[in-house]
């Protein structure tokens, strides 16, 4: 993957930010550590230092989650707007976080045990997405101007929301309330313990957008363009329904719904790049996506004191303006 002089630039400025914004979050909190706590927390724990449990139990987990939760929902963002040849899709516009949460609200809210622990909930989250997501591609054949596109995946996310509503009325407080509260997004839900598994459906998720590469390069100049270089275009489609579902269901099973992440940072990454090539624009939503979500953690961070900020409020306050601006730029 080569990359130009600018763009190793912009990598490392990002790389480096990303790097002192992720220390700050292991460092600032209630209890006061500093960064040679974390050292001693990671190499030297003690189950009886209050900074060393504050650090791996709480800090580390929460900062861990918001560089995977950011990097996959940029990814997963990318893939959709080159799917569908769309800058405005993306997996909450399109309704694929709508799929995840209404399978997880239909377990949680259904008062059934199993789909309470954590095999359910993820489980619900990866299927839903992958389900929804399926959908999609299957209404966009019929469905090929953009802003029609646009629209249907609007009205699918109002109509789940109208049945987990209904959902919501008739379910038993104390499930009405954890669906509450995982609906309003939280990187803090995460437990150190589950961050391995998270890291290999990550992983994976990566692996496999890295081995298609080369058709989403060429799927730029249109499906047909696909076919005439000997790949499948229906097996690449299914491939990014897939590896959409594996970074959307991640994200929305662990730290619930965060919209416009997947729908900001792929746009702002072609802005600034200004290429096509997709072996730079993967590494740099990765990249761009994980810093964007630290970042919205550290400001969380700041302000917890006088207020208690969800994730999902603080992310679409600051990309809604600029998704509005990319929709003007193209109506022009």
């Amino acid at each position: 993957m080569k990359m130009s002089a600018s763009h190793k630039t912009l990598f490392v400025i990002s790389g480096v930010f990303l790097l002192i914004l992720s220390c700050l979050g292991l460092v600032r909190g209630e209890v006061q550590t500093s960064l040679s706590d974390v050292q001693e927390a990671f190499f030297h724990y003690s189950d009886s230092d209050l900074r060393h449990i504050v650090i791996q139990e709480f800090r580390l987990p929460r900062v861990a989650m918001a560089i995977i939760a950011g990097a996959s929902l940029s990814a997963a963002g990318m893939l959709m707007q080159t799917l569908f040849q769309n800058p405005l899709a993306g997996p909450y516009v399109l309704g694929i976080n709508s799929g995840s949460s209404l399978l997880v609200a239909l377990g949680t809210l259904s008062g059934i045990s199993f789909f309470s622990t954590e095999v359910g909930v993820i489980g619900s989250a990866l299927l839903g997405a992958f389900i929804f997501g399926v959908f999609i591609l299957l209404s966009s054949v019929y469905l090929r101007n953009q802003i029609s596109l646009l629209l249907f995946g609007i009205m699918l996310g109002s109509f789940v929301s109208a049945i987990i509503t209904i959902l919501q009325v008739t379910a038993h407080a104390q499930s009405l309330k954890a669906f509450t509260l995982w609906s309003m997004g939280s990187l803090q839900a995460v437990e150190l313990r589950q961050i391995p598994l998270i890291l290999v459906v990550f992983v994976i998720a990566i692996v496999l957008s890295f081995l298609i590469i080369k058709p989403l390069n060429i799927l730029v100049l249109g499906e047909e363009a696909v076919k005439l270089m000997g790949y499948r275009v229906k097996r690449l489609r299914w491939m990014i329904v897939l590896i959409t579902a594996l970074f959307t269901g991640l994200v929305t099973a662990y730290c619930g719904p965060i919209a416009f992440v997947g729908l900001a940072i792929p746009n702002l990454s072609r802005i600034l790049l200004k290429t096509q090539r997709h072996g730079v624009l993967l590494f740099a939503n990765l990249l761009f996506g994980a810093l964007f979500l630290v970042a919205c953690d550290a400001l969380i961070q700041l302000f917890s004191n006088s207020m208690l900020i969800p994730i999902n409020g603080l992310t679409s306050l600051i990309g809604a303006p600029f998704v509005i601006f990319i929709l003007i730029k193209k109506l022009k």
